[in-house]
């Protein structure tokens, strides 16, 4: 019985769908986060009388067809690149982007990948550094003797040198955009890799026209809704029962169907 199959198609998509709503809610508290969405499609149609076909020899044409769909499938998971709130911390490195952008990261093997969390160290050569350690680009080095840091709102880094009254630049962090910046591709660690459906990476100035400003001092929280989330994890989840409940009718129906043989 067909039915078997389609409601079968409707669970597994469902049970993505959990999975996808339980890992926005374990990251409700990750710095930078940006939350995902199921997205579905219906399966290809069996036409059993086409709509519009001939229904006569009279030219006669049928108003209305009989198709039976096939059940459901998995198309994406997109990622919603909205604005999350920014929480102050009072701490010289942590920094936040307000507005379109992401902080680039040089990765050992030479690579970049791309955050939205300013969770900012330093290492023991003075780099403004993630909490892998892997260094903001462009490179900034902080004197072991500086004091007073401060992150311009366009990137800029100052510090107060010893014998000195006025901060001076050290060096400015940079921020990048993409095209599409929701195809880009998660590796873990909040961090991003750019795809061909991100589009290449457009390296600029923060606080400039289309890049976000930099704010010193504070994170972007995650743009998760709890309640939102909540409300949608009901629902994949009676979703779910609705099709188990389709392969039990489905499977009374075939019992009473092979009772009449017996």
């Amino acid at each position: 019985m067909q039915a078997l199959h389609t409601a079968a198609t409707g669970m597994a998509a469902q049970e993505l769908n959990v999975q996808v709503i339980s890992n926005n809610i374990a990251n409700l508290r990750t710095t930078g986060f940006k939350k995902q969405t199921a997205a579905f499609q219906d399966l290809i149609y069996e036409h059993v009388r086409r709509v519009g076909a001939q229904s006569s020899d009279q030219g006669t044409i049928l108003p209305v067809g009989v198709d039976i769909g096939g059940g459901v499938k998995t198309v994406g998971t997109p990622r919603s690149m909205t604005q999350g709130t920014l929480s102050q911390t009072g701490n010289d490195l942590d920094l936040a982007i307000s507005g379109d952008g992401f902080f680039k990261i040089l990765m050992p093997d030479g690579t970049y990948q791309y955050t939205r969390d300013g969770t900012f160290q330093m290492d023991n050569q003075g780099r403004v550094v993630t909490a892998q350690g892997n260094p903001v680009q462009p490179t900034i080095t902080i004197p072991n003797n500086a004091s007073g840091i401060s992150v311009s709102e366009q990137g800029q880094v100052s510090v107060t040198l010893p014998g000195s009254s006025t901060s001076s630049i050290i060096g400015q962090i940079g921020v990048t955009r993409f095209i599409n910046k929701a195809g880009l591709q998660p590796v873990g660690n909040n961090q991003f890799i750019e795809t061909p459906s991100s589009g290449a990476p457009q390296d600029g100035t923060a606080n400039s026209e289309g890049y976000g400003k930099i704010t010193q001092g504070s994170l972007e929280q995650a743009n998760i809704d709890v309640v939102s989330e909540m409300s949608d994890l009901i629902a994949a989840q009676r979703a779910y029962e609705m099709n188990a409940k389709v392969i039990s009718a489905a499977d009374q129906m075939m019992q009473s169907t092979t009772a009449l043989f017996r």
